[in-house]
């Protein structure tokens, strides 16, 4: 990568991402809500910030997310779900990212390869659930994968090179995570990041619209 716009730069895995783009030399442009100002559930918000930026990156990286909204603890049942906690969730994990990638187009290069990421989570794969539970959070980052795979179709149209997906980077040690981190294998924020770069790093713009783990192996929808 040469220019790479990092989005929620001040969270865990954001931070890291940005601390190892530039370590490996890239120019590194960072948006958040506590640093910018930057309201990613608010229209005016996201296209004044991404409007204001001179472009293009060659990578993209929304790495914004939350699994608990105001207290609000993942749902162990269906019984549990609630209109604010899953129209929060929702608002957070799925309109957020949908709204920044209303400006893909703007932000990448039309000739040359970019890469456009958003941080999903395993749990969104309808395919390998499982078990149950969680319902607004899975149900978000579903959507989002939609958002992305259906951004990526419309991106493949004027952007040959570029690749569109969402990333799963595995359970990372943060405070989104603390309270669950006993159940998972979790890793530091620095070995997540350097773990999706190696990923972003090898994709090809024939693997646009897909969903990858921190490993590079794809998840099913």
């Amino acid at each position: 990568m040469k220019r790479a716009l990092i989005i929620g730069a001040s969270g865990g895995i954001g931070g890291a991402l940005a601390a190892a783009c530039r370590a490996r030399g890239d120019e590194v442009v960072t948006l958040s809500r506590s640093e910018d100002g930057f309201e990613i559930t608010d229209d005016a918000s996201v296209a004044e910030h991404l409007q204001g930026l001179e472009g293009p990156f060659d990578l993209v990286c929304v790495a914004t997310g939350a699994l608990e909204i105001d207290g609000a603890e993942p749902e162990k049942t269906i019984k549990a779900v609630t209109a604010r906690a899953m129209m929060d969730q929702f608002a957070v994990n799925a309109l957020g990212p949908a709204l920044v990638l209303r400006h893909a187009a703007e932000l990448l290069p039309r000739d040359g390869r970019a890469v456009f990421a958003v941080l999903s989570a395993r749990v969104g794969s309808i395919g390998d659930n499982r078990i149950g539970g969680w319902v607004s959070y899975r149900s978000a980052k579903a959507a989002v994968n939609q958002i992305v795979h259906t951004t990526s179709i419309e991106l493949s149209r004027t952007h040959k090179q570029a690749v569109c997906v969402a990333l799963h980077p595995g359970t990372v040690a943060t405070p989104f995570t603390q309270k669950y981190l006993g159940r998972h294998p979790s890793v530091p924020p620095q070995e997540a990041a350097e773990n999706l770069l190696n990923v972003i790093s090898e994709l090809t713009p024939e693997q646009t619209g897909q969903f990858f783990d921190w490993a590079g192996t794809a998840v099913p929808w």
